[in-house]
């Protein structure tokens, strides 16, 4: 029975309570300015104002801009009485803060308008953009130190500083924490002296927003200790943020974790200056983009192109009479970086070491990994590469049957035998969910129990898979490094390259678990726990904690960039994290990139790549933020619409997980009577979650089905464009290119869409209703059971009797037409029926749901055949409607299996 431990709010996060009462302040000044003095009205729109203001008070504390001075010089207006520039000034604030126009001038706010003279001053006020960010000074300091520290810092700002801050000061321990939480535009924190532990400025309207800090247990700790610990914490929860400490502490008194967990520790006799150059020159590092940055300084020079393309340059187009419209649309800036030059100030991928090579460890460095590699043509290729690299033939790899094409294929090229791992089936919506440990741990065990362990290199698993099913990584890998303590693991992250920069996500990617776990079993509280627990193992048990001896960490994630974030259509990355890499795979490693990387990588998409490192380091923090917000936004507003209610459901967690996998409880994110579910707890315990950016939306109620609707609907009337359907579902995906008015755009066209069905169903005579509500029970009631991996045919088994299949054999068996037959899909099961096995040759992949339900070498069963039946989909790869199933004939398969049989018998 899962224990529910979800708390609820109103609003999903601090965000969306700041901009609320932002906005209630503004209607509130707004409709007092109206008002007749002395009115009843009057008094009741001051005590609300009242009310807001010391509300604000609370939020406001942890930022910066508009910050708590802004709000004291409303309550002096407030004071005054006057009214109606109280109402200008807040109505002003609230559009700058909705539109985040104050990063790019804050100084919007303190400015007085009135004071500037002429017509060029005005311009050249409204003209300042600059990249604008702030720090976070944590020292307990007087109000009127702070007001001087702001003067002395703001008095060192020059007309050609490329960015300007403003300082928000904490004077506590969890009111640094929780500024951290709050606030994303803070790029660097400086500790000075040790803080006090406990805040003395949480109001209960922050509190239900604050459970990372006020969970943290070290109010115990001396405030010597803190400044050093907060270092710590921030490296976990914002780990791209600058950080600095200011002590007086002698330097063979401060511990060597201290002197390594910040950028840069001053002393307090230092000048001001020095650690205000010390924090824009770390801004400037985290800015600097170096292979876009050579690009476009290439893309100026003057060259003559006596080499490949044409193109380059934009000499054959701007020259054309025919295909100048190509250089219009493009603009002549892509044909000026557009080369072949490996010199020059520009860099060879195959081997580099100029400004790509700095770009992927700038890459790396924001990703977490060791090394990082991009990749040109797409996490497809970046699969075969990992795939090639690790494994040779006949090495075992555990995979899920429902991953990527690209892997099945990668396995055939290098040979491997795949173990496939069945994810559990979710019927009623016609997808699957993602594969339960309990059964990744059977097939070792199994493998284990059959002398097959030595030869199993790596488990495959997809995370988060396309549906939005996140696995809990750190707990896969330390119960199956307990069996097998040197398994390699891929995280294939194709859709969760944007999760290590929000703090929930980040503890389910390969890379931050790698590491975390790295620097666990190298802990001495490790080695004596493990002591201590096999003490207690009898003979013949299995271990449940991964022996320190042997355990090794090899992790490696595959990642499209542009599917969650900012870069061109195929920039992929794969990132590594392995103890063994340089002693053991390197070569190998780069032998499978030089194998399937193109000697002409597309420059515009490096240059994409690294540009979006740029972004999500400076503020990836806030725009993956923000597209949560926006998923929760959408998904409470179509769960609260009665209109949009009637026809669409957005499916919950316990729609996808079932109970067992759900050790909190959590069933859904949002209800409409008890507001937001907190989700903490659930990612950090459940076996899985469910990635809330990924919006499922049922629409079996409609009599539609999913491709139709995706179609017809969506895209040719309203040309919202989605990727993946099911029978009775349709899949929306929020990122952190999502805007509000996006989300606006979309609620609207499911409104359309839903009054439309409406005036639709009026129009239908009887028979025509019949039709459609027999067409809605098929789609709601009727839904195809979903096929398990059936089983290697004996000819194609790696080993008799034991879990694994030879699936290279079996795919080139099929080179050869001579081997194989069409079998029409309708005579598969009378034909089955008369004890005949039919053995697909081929794969077959039905879109949806896009992955194989079979693969070469496996026997069909009856529960294929079915699924297969049922399916109302156009695109079925690897089948052909008028020729039927391409399966093995009996006779080949005969001949096969009397070699297999002979070959083991000489071993």
């Amino acid at each position: 029975m899962t224990e529910n431990k979800t708390k609820n709010t109103p609003y999903y996060n601090i965000g969306q309570l700041r901009v609320d009462y932002w906005n209630k302040l503004r209607i509130a000044t707004s409709e007092l300015a109206r008002c007749q003095e002395d009115s009843n009205d009057e008094k009741t729109h001051k005590q609300k104002i009242r009310e807001l203001i010391n509300d604000l008070k609370g939020v406001e504390c942890f930022f910066a801009s508009p910050g708590k001075e802004r709000l004291r010089k409303f309550e002096n207006a407030f004071s005054n009485k006057e009214y109606s520039s109280l109402s200008h000034i807040v109505a002003e604030t609230t559009r700058e803060l909705v539109g985040d126009s104050y990063k790019s001038n804050p100084d919007y706010l303190e400015i007085d308008e009135h004071s500037i003279e002429s017509v060029e001053e005005h311009e050249q006020f409204n003209n300042v953009r600059k990249n604008h960010f702030e720090v976070l000074f944590i020292d307990n300091i007087s109000n009127q130190y702070e007001r001087k520290l702001k003067q002395s810092l703001r008095a060192l700002r020059t007309p050609t500083d490329k960015f300007t801050y403003d300082i928000v000061v904490q004077r506590s321990f969890q009111d640094a924490m929780i500024a951290l939480l709050f606030n994303h535009h803070i790029q660097a924190v400086v500790v000075r002296y040790a803080p006090p532990y406990h805040s003395k400025i949480i109001t209960p309207l922050i509190k239900p927003y604050i459970e990372e800090v006020t969970k943290l247990d070290l109010a115990s700790k001396s405030e010597i200790d803190l400044g050093p610990i907060i270092g710590e914490l921030i490296k976990q929860f914002r780990p791209e943020l600058d950080t600095y400490y200011v002590t007086d502490t002698f330097l063979g008194h401060l511990k060597d974790s201290t002197i390594k967990g910040f950028r840069r520790i001053f002393y307090q006799t230092e000048d001001i200056q020095e650690l205000h150059l010390t924090i824009m020159r770390g801004i400037a590092e985290r800015y600097e983009t170096p292979f876009f940055s050579a690009l476009v300084e290439y893309s100026q020079k003057p060259t003559g192109v006596f080499h490949a393309m044409p193109i380059s340059r934009g000499n054959s187009v701007f020259k054309s009479r025919w295909i100048n419209d190509f250089g219009d649309f493009y603009g002549r800036n892509m044909f000026l970086a557009e080369t072949s030059a490996t010199t020059g100030g520009l860099d060879s991928l195959l081997q580099p070491t100029g400004p790509i090579k700095r770009a992927q460890e700038m890459a790396s460095d924001a990703y977490g990994s060791q090394y990082t590699y991009f990749v040109t043509n797409g996490t497809s290729t970046a699969n075969k590469i990992v795939l090639q690299a690790l494994v040779k033939p006949k090495d075992v790899v555990l995979i899920d049957r429902d991953c990527h094409k690209s892997h099945h294929y990668g396995l055939v090229l290098a040979g491997a035998y795949p173990v496939y791992l069945d994810s559990y089936p979710i019927e009623e919506y016609s997808m699957y969910g993602a594969v339960p440990l309990e059964q990744i741990k059977s097939k070792l065990l199994q493998l284990k129990d059959a002398g097959r362990l030595d030869n199993v290199k790596m488990l495959l698993l997809t995370n988060c898979t396309f549906d939005g099913l996140v696995y809990n990584v750190e707990r896969v890998m330390e119960e199956v490094l307990a069996i097998k303590p040197d398994m390699i693991f891929l995280w294939d992250e194709a859709w969760f390259a944007f999760a290590g920069f929000a703090y929930n996500y980040k503890q389910r990617t390969g890379m931050f678990t790698a590491k975390k776990l790295y620097e666990k079993y190298h802990s001495t509280e490790y080695r004596k726990k493990y002591d201590e627990y096999v003490k207690g193992l009898s003979n013949g048990d299995q271990s449940l904690l991964p022996d320190p001896e042997k355990v090794r960490i090899r992790v490696y994630a595959t990642q499209s960039i542009h599917k969650t974030l900012s870069s061109f259509r195929q920039g992929s990355m794969i990132h590594i994290w392995d103890e063994d890499f340089r002693r053991k795979t390197e070569n190998t490693f780069l032998e499978a990139y030089m194998t399937h990387t193109s000697t002409s990588p597309n420059y515009q998409m490096l240059a994409s790549l690294d540009i979006g490192r740029r972004q999500v380091q400076l503020e990836g923090f806030e725009l993956v933020e923000k597209s949560i917000e926006l998923a929760m936004v959408l998904r409470a507003k179509i769960n609260d619409n009665s209109q949009l209610s009637k026809y669409f459901d957005v499916l919950t967690v316990q729609d996808f997980i079932p109970d067992k996998y759900r050790k909190t409880g959590l069933s859904e994110y949002y209800t409409k009577h008890q507001g937001w579910n907190h989700m903490n707890e659930a990612w950090a315990e459940d076996e899985f979650v469910l990635d809330p950016t990924k919006i499922t939306l049922y629409i079996g109620k409609t009599g539609v089905d999913g491709d139709t609707f995706k179609n017809k609907y969506l895209m040719d009337k309203f040309n919202i464009q989605i990727n993946k359907t099911s029978r009775n579902t349709v899949l929306f995906m929020t990122n952190i290119g999502t805007t509000r008015g996006s989300i606006t755009y979309l609620t609207n066209a499911l409104l359309k869409i839903s009054d439309e069905l409406d005036e639709e169903f009026k129009a239908l005579n009887a028979k025509e209703r019949q039709i459609r509500n027999k067409r809605i029970h098929s789609l709601t009631k009727e839904v195809p059971p979903l096929p398990d991996f059936s089983y290697f045919h004996p000819s194609f088994r790696a080993e008799p009797g034991i879990p694994g299949g030879n699936l290279r054999e079996a795919y080139f068996l099929a080179y050869d037409e001579e081997n194989y037959e069409y079998v029409p899909l309708n005579e598969c099961l009378s034909i089955m029926g008369k004890g005949r096995k039919l053995v697909a040759s081929t794969f077959v992949i039905p879109y949806p749901p896009g992955f194989p339900v079979l693969v070469p070498g496996q026997v069909v069963s009856d529960e294929i055949i079915n699924f297969l039946t049922a399916l109302d989909v156009n695109e079925i790869h690897g089948y052909r409607s008028d020729l039927g199933l391409r399966v093995f004939r009996e006779e080949v398969l005969n001949k096969n299996q009397m070699t297999v049989t002979s070959e083991a018998k000489s071993i």
